[in-house]
């Protein structure tokens, strides 16, 4: 299908061209739920979710070895259909009080054990995580709608840390310097910091997670971690996992805990003077809160937050390789990753070839656009209603003539799923919307203006 889009000018060098997505959740997934009664754990084709410990009813906090949970009940829903797949009694911020101090007894124990000893645990668990990877990879998909391929390869990432994490707890080495006393050295010693927390976001549930921890156990370090309040299943699902390493070796179960909650959990990990380090992944606007948190009662955090990326290409590039770069960048995930590509910056002289290539190569994979957790799909949808919301926003609130206006929409009735294309002209290219989905803005240049496109990139 030829694309409606016209030449670029040196006084127009920039138009928004919105990438298709399929399979968007529609606004009103409660009468989606009301249409589909039960849980998906509890039919025939989802009885796989039970060899992963899940039940129907979970209890959505892990502390010293066991499980609980006093807050509200939570569903996690999956955003290919809007359905139920199962519950969790969430943690109050009086489960989390109980849970730091669960994590401050088990501390001194652990940080004597030595690095090579805690290296040896988190090769059980990378092992354990192997044997369950196809389970887990289906989990991630189901509950965050992201391709199977997917799902998997971010359980795979959690393998990989923790390989590397067992050579790092035999190379945790410090410098011999020279000191000014004769006949005296200076040893350089790390020591483990403590009780760190970890609040990960829904668009990787359990990799980020796992970067965190396995280095962070090797180093010594209890581990608290808040998983994001719409994947709670994973948060589960990947705790029971390392719970069982721990329960083999008789590691103190304080070492990691979990808490499933909201963002009154949150706050409080990030104001509580008990964690020295907080690692937070999400968006701008709330890290930057986490950080001047943090930072007012001289704590340390790790942020990894949003992004505005772009892609640039010169008139000798490869097409080939910018369309499968392109395609990749933009749509995996739906664009949910903050190393999505939100533009592209292409010389006036490919311009027409590579919108016209990756728009047909976008409109191949549409046609196997569909229900992640199957086999062959190659596009999933959006997370939640939140997302569908946000990435309306962000069109919405593209300037000049035609942004956010859709040339082509269909709702399908009995799904929660929404096909759009969109086509934003005369978009300004220093529009900063932070939509965190599939997007992509094209940006012309000529070679002797490249430096000023450049920066605003």
């Amino acid at each position: 299908m030829p694309l409606p889009i016209g030449r670029f000018s040196l006084t127009n060098v920039a138009r928004l061209y919105q990438l298709p997505r399929l399979l968007q959740v529609q606004h009103n997934l409660r009468a989606a739920m009301s249409s589909s009664p039960g849980y998906l754990i509890n039919e025939p084709k989802y009885a796989w979710l039970k060899d992963l410990g899940l039940e129907e009813v979970n209890k959505g906090v892990y502390s010293g070895g066991a499980w609980s949970g006093s807050g509200n009940r939570i569903d996690s829903i999956c955003p290919a259909n809007g359905r139920k797949i199962a519950s969790v009694v969430e943690g109050t911020p009086e489960d989390y009080n109980k849970l730091i101090e669960a994590a401050r007894a088990a501390w001194p124990a652990w940080a004597e054990t030595t690095p090579p000893a805690r290296g040896e645990i988190v090769r059980q668990i990378g092992d354990n995580l192997r044997k369950n990877l196809q389970l887990l990879g289906k989990l991630v998909s189901l509950e965050m709608g992201k391709i199977l391929p997917e799902g998997v390869g971010e359980v795979q990432e959690v393998v990989d840390i923790c390989d590397y994490g067992v050579g790092l707890s035999r190379t945790l080495s410090g410098q011999v310097l020279p000191s000014e006393r004769p006949n005296h050295s200076l040893m350089e010693v790390w020591n483990p910091l403590g009780v760190i927390g970890v609040i990960t976001a829904f668009n990787f549930p359990c990799a980020v997670f796992g970067w965190n921890f396995s280095l962070s156990a090797v180093c010594g370090n209890c581990t608290v971690w808040k998983g994001a309040p719409s994947t709670p299943l994973t948060t589960l699902a990947v705790t029971r996992v390392v719970a069982e390493v721990f329960e083999r070796n008789g590691v103190p179960p304080g070492v990691l805990s979990a808490i499933c909650a909201g963002a009154d959990v949150g706050a409080a990990m990030a104001a509580d003077e008990r964690l020295p380090l907080v690692s937070f992944t999400g968006s701008c606007a709330v890290g930057r809160e986490v950080a001047v948190t943090v930072a007012g009662r001289f704590g340390r955090s790790l942020l990894e937050l949003g992004g505005n990326n772009a892609i640039l290409v010169n008139a000798d590039a490869d097409l080939d390789m910018v369309v499968q770069s392109a395609v990749f960048a933009c749509a995996g995930t739906a664009g949910q990753r903050c190393t999505s590509t939100r533009r592209l910056v292409l010389h006036s002289s490919l311009h027409d070839q590579v919108v016209s290539r990756l728009g047909k190569a976008l409109e191949s994979l549409m046609a196997k656009a569909g229900d992640p957790v199957e086999q062959g799909v190659l596009y999933g949808p959006l997370h939640s209603p939140a997302s569908v919301e946000k990435y309306e926003s962000a069109l919405g609130s593209g300037p000049g003539p035609g942004g956010g206006r859709p040339d082509r929409v269909r709702r399908q009735a009995n799904r929660s799923a929404v096909q759009q294309r969109r086509l934003l002209r005369r978009a300004d290219p220093d529009h900063r919307a932070e939509a965190g989905l599939a997007a992509g803005a094209r940006e012309d240049f000529r070679s002797d203006c490249v430096r000023a496109q450049v920066r605003l990139a």
